[in-house]
């Protein structure tokens, strides 16, 4: 992969930059967590690919129960791999209700993998997405899915002011 001169300079200087950022700038906001049940909905729509098979599209509809209350909506795309239980996925999700009793709107970027059955899950909060009472809020979400099909989520978060 190439990279212009100019890319190569931001990218340097940005990681210099976010090294010399002191970790004090993040005081006032104390890691807290979340914890509940969640049920999800997923529903196949047309790719812009419709002739490649090896590429998925979801509509997803999530209702968060517990510290979050709230619903989910965002999209999925999936592809899986020749060999059962290999694939990967990322997606898109807009949380709007109430966390902790502070209510607002979030982003979710969600990337998964799979390889043979063992999965590599991140679930993050999009930097600055927060509105309302919940500016500022950034997290790591888990996902649990138990051998019931049933789903729950811990969801480690701070809100920054």
């Amino acid at each position: 992969m190439k990279i212009g001169k100019y890319a190569l300079g931001f990218l340097l200087v940005a990681g210099i930059a976010a090294l010399a950022i002191p970790a004090q700038e993040k005081k006032g906001a104390d890691a807290m967590m979340a914890m509940g049940p969640f049920e999800v909905k997923m529903a196949p729509v047309d790719t812009a690919h419709k002739d490649e098979k090896a590429i998925a599209r979801y509509s997803l509809d999530k209702v968060y129960h517990g510290d979050l209350e709230a619903t989910g909506t965002g999209e999925m795309l999936a592809s899986m791999g020749d060999v059962k239980g290999s694939g990967t996925y990322v997606a898109m999700e807009i949380v709007s209700g109430s966390l902790a009793g502070k209510k607002g709107t979030f982003a979710l970027g969600h990337i998964g993998t799979m390889t043979r059955g063992t999965q590599n899950l991140s679930v993050a909060v999009v930097p600055d997405s927060g509105t309302a009472e919940l500016a500022g809020i950034s997290g790591k979400l888990n996902i649990i899915i138990a051998p019931d099909g049933k789903h729950s989520y811990e969801f480690e978060y701070q809100i920054h002011k």
